[in-house]
């Protein structure tokens, strides 16, 4: 009887070690889990679908069916074999990816729209380097059926113009079926997909192809919304699109002096934003600007390409937003935009993503916390409870 006693005692000990030891496993998986997982879902699960005007009039059913639901992001620059850390790839993609699927899971939208620079190194990668980056941005972005997904050419996925070859344009719009000047119409919308590195103007082959297929396209919209300068003689041929006026999707913004003009909290920050901007470089030329407002007239204009966000008005009625980068290695507080969209109307939203600051912050508060309970269980720092337990102790024994 004596020595089961005995025994009972010593194991004692070990039993509240391994207890102590099964705590901080909990502890720890659960920050994780949060930090990793559960925060994308609390942080969207806060972003609605704006309101379309005139929505509220309508039947619930109605509104529905003619709204269309779109979700808007940008640059998200999967890094590549050449430059990218393994450390960095694995994070910044796991980011994304977890953003992206709550994101489909909890707003559902129609379509998805990604203006350019998909790719970190997709201007010089090789065939199998670029195989696989496709195949990882499959991975990261996958979607149900239910929803559709397009993606705009930018600079780092075909080059800026000077490196741009017919071979990564094809390869591009093989992977994603895209074509400059090609037309998409969902729910009677109108959006232009615009290979905006192909604006350059000098005529290349490229540039040509691209120019041309713009213009024939701007004939047809121009025709189906019978605009005046526009005879029923030269539309008799055309094929008759919705009378919607288009919304523009490209990498490039249109032209503007600098990112002076804008505001908010994902803007530029304040010692970049008079710095001005280079002409087909980081903003189209204002030869180029122009012709595409000429040709399209556009209600709407979303571009990529500068990272931080910027709305600007063109010919004092088009306005354009630029969308800030979707990876947080580009920025602290990534976003996409959420767009709410008829034939004759459209309502934005910005999603903001978690701030990888306060995920941090987080991180070294769990573990400052994890710290001290270690330290107070192995009796090298005295936790408040016994320390008050012994101050008593010693002033009834005095």
């Amino acid at each position: 009887m004596l020595s089961s006693s005995s025994t009972t005692v010593k194991n004692l000990p070990l039993k509240r070690r391994l207890c102590f030891l099964l705590k901080l496993v909990c502890f720890v998986s659960s920050v994780l889990i949060f930090c990793e997982f559960l925060i994308y879902y609390v942080v969207i699960f806060q972003c609605q679908w704006p309101d379309v005007k005139g929505g509220a009039h309508m039947k619930e059913k109605e509104t529905s069916a003619s709204v269309l639901k779109a979700i808007i992001l940008a640059d998200t620059h999967l890094l590549g074999e050449i430059k990218g850390h393994w450390l960095d790839k694995l994070r910044r993609e796991w980011q994304m990816e977890r953003s992206f699927q709550a994101a489909l899971w909890l707003l559902q939208p129609d379509i998805v729209f990604i203006l350019g620079d998909v790719f970190d190194e997709g201007k010089w990668s090789s065939p199998q380097a670029w195989a696989d980056d496709v195949g990882r941005f499959r991975k990261m972005f996958r979607y149900p059926v239910s929803t559709e997904l397009v993606v705009i050419a930018g600079n780092h996925d075909i080059g800026f113009h000077y490196e741009m070859t017919t071979y990564k344009v094809n390869r591009f719009e093989k992977v994603f079926n895209f074509t400059s000047g090609k037309l998409i119409t969902r729910k009677g919308i109108n959006f232009v997909l615009v290979n905006s590195v192909a604006m350059e103007g000098d005529g290349c082959a490229v540039c040509r192809t691209s120019e041309a297929k713009l213009v024939a396209l701007s004939h047809k919209l121009n025709c189906s919304q019978q605009k005046p300068n526009h005879s029923n003689k030269r539309c008799s041929d055309v094929e008759k699109l919705p009378a919607s006026e288009p919304i523009l999707l490209q990498h490039y913004p249109l032209y503007r002096k600098s990112d002076a003009e804008c505001s908010g909290e994902d803007s530029a920050p304040p010692e970049e934003k008079n710095i001005p901007f280079k002409e087909k470089y980081d903003v189209l030329s204002q030869e180029a600007s122009q012709k595409l407002l000429w040709w399209f007239q556009p209600r709407l204009i979303l571009s990529g390409h500068t990272h931080s966000a910027c709305e600007v008005l063109h010919a004092g009625k088009i306005p354009e937003i630029s969308v800030p980068s979707f990876s947080w290695r580009n920025r602290n507080n990534p976003s996409f935009i959420m767009g709410s969209i008829t034939p004759t109307d459209f309502s934005l939203q910005k999603c903001f993503l978690p701030f990888e600051s306060r995920v941090f912050t987080i991180y070294c508060a769990a573990g400052a916390l994890l710290v001290i309970l270690v330290l107070a269980h192995v009796q090298l720092l005295t936790p408040p409870f016994y320390f008050a337990q012994r101050l008593i102790s010693k002033h009834k024994a005095v």
